[in-house]
């Protein structure tokens, strides 16, 4: 789950971060109400989950309410990298001496946390690692965790005042209670920002949490889930059990399993297919769920035949036929199906699919390049 800044903010300021106050608005009004509240300079943001706000025109400073007022009617008429301006973060501004980066990512090879620290932060952080990687400090958090000694010493690599090397130390090891109490896969600076008088702050955030943690933190959907950024079916998704990732293709994908999900996607490409989109409906034997999928899946208006590939061990394939006759009764496809299953109570689900006109193949092969052709007749 993404979080947008102003949450990010909210977070870290629980944490005990230091972060510039600020609220979230959804009208010029409100902006212009917060920017009286605020007094003073503000920066008007957009509040959407990608990069590059600055150069698409959607952070700008405004001087007086008034003012925010205009800068935030023009920030919300945006659409930035496809994605519509819906709320803007209305914040106290802030003069800046000297930008840094700081972030906290896990590293999934050495499954570690792993601190990413670089005196070239700001906008351009990306071409920084592209051309100059060795200006980005790396070091992994032991499992033991992160010492103060070692988050000081890291900073005084970057850090030529000690006083701000301090500070910075201390952000770094808050940073890090929140990534560790919020299982966070990223939680991230940017810019980690040095006033003129020596003060430093963090003047944005990035946070990711791990969807797969959120049995641990029932106030994810109240706090932090925004409705705007998800849409009906991964909504449906979610609230089923699905594991769903919309795609560019038009062979729609109901997999159970993450691995045979990967590897029934890399199959479709190999063939010269293009997969619609990840969806893992997990290895529980519950009907209930092939009819989610097959609602999800169909919504997609790009999807020319859908592929149902089970390889049954804990999910019992018989139950998964049911989901699929289910929701056939309930819903005939508009597209062609073509079903593979092999495994648990395999013969009993080609009793059920037989009954009803559907059969099976056992060939992850074959059901592949199947779908693929059934999908260009339908093309065609």
């Amino acid at each position: 789950m993404n979080l947008h800044e102003y949450q990010g903010k909210e977070l870290f300021a629980r944490y005990g971060l230091p972060v510039l106050p600020g609220q979230v608005a959804g009208t010029p009004e409100e902006a212009r109400e917060i920017a009286a509240q605020l007094g003073g300079l503000v920066v008007i943001k957009a509040q959407v989950q990608v990069g590059g706000r600055g150069k698409a025109g959607g952070v700008k400073l405004a001087h007086t309410p008034d003012e925010a007022f205009e800068k935030a009617r023009d920030i919300l008429a945006l659409t930035i990298k496809g994605l519509p301006v819906r709320k803007v973060l209305v914040a106290q501004a802030a003069d800046i001496a000297k930008e840094y980066y700081l972030s906290i990512v896990m590293d999934r090879e050495k499954k570690l946390p792993l601190i990413m620290l670089s005196a070239e932060g700001g906008v351009d952080i990306e071409e920084v690692a592209r051309v100059a990687p060795e200006k980005i400090l790396k070091q992994h958090i032991p499992l033991e965790g992160l010492r103060p000694y070692a988050a000081r010493a890291l900073m005084m690599q970057v850090f030529s005042d000690f006083a701000q090397a301090q500070q910075a130390a201390s952000i770094l090891l808050k940073l890090y209670t929140v990534f560790m109490d919020g299982d966070c896969s990223l939680a991230e600076i940017n810019p980690l920002a040095v006033t003129p008088e020596g003060k430093v702050i963090a003047l944005d955030a990035k946070v990711v949490l791990d969807d797969n943690a959120d049995f641990r933190h029932r106030d994810w959907d109240e706090h932090w889930r925004d409705p705007a950024d998800e849409s009906q079916w991964s909504r449906l998704a979610r609230e089923k059990g699905l594991s769903y990732v919309k795609l560019d293709g038009d062979i729609g994908c109901v997999v159970n399993g993450a691995g045979l999900a990967m590897a029934t996607m890399d199959l479709i490409k190999h063939y010269g297919g293009e997969p619609a989109n990840f969806l893992d409906i997990g290895g529980s034997s519950n009907p209930e769920k092939v009819t989610a999928a097959l609602k999800i899946i169909t919504n997609d208006g790009h999807v020319r035949a859908i592929l149902f590939n089970i390889f049954g061990g804990i999910t019992r394939c018989d139950d998964v036929a049911n989901g699929i006759v289910a929701s056939l009764k309930e819903s005939p496809l508009p597209v062609p199906l073509v079903i593979r299953l092999t495994g648990t109570n395999e013969e009993k689900a080609r009793e059920i699919l037989s009954s009803h006109g559907l059969g099976a193949t056992t060939s992850m092969d074959e059901a592949v390049q199947m779908v693929i052709a059934r999908a260009q007749e339908v093309t065609a």
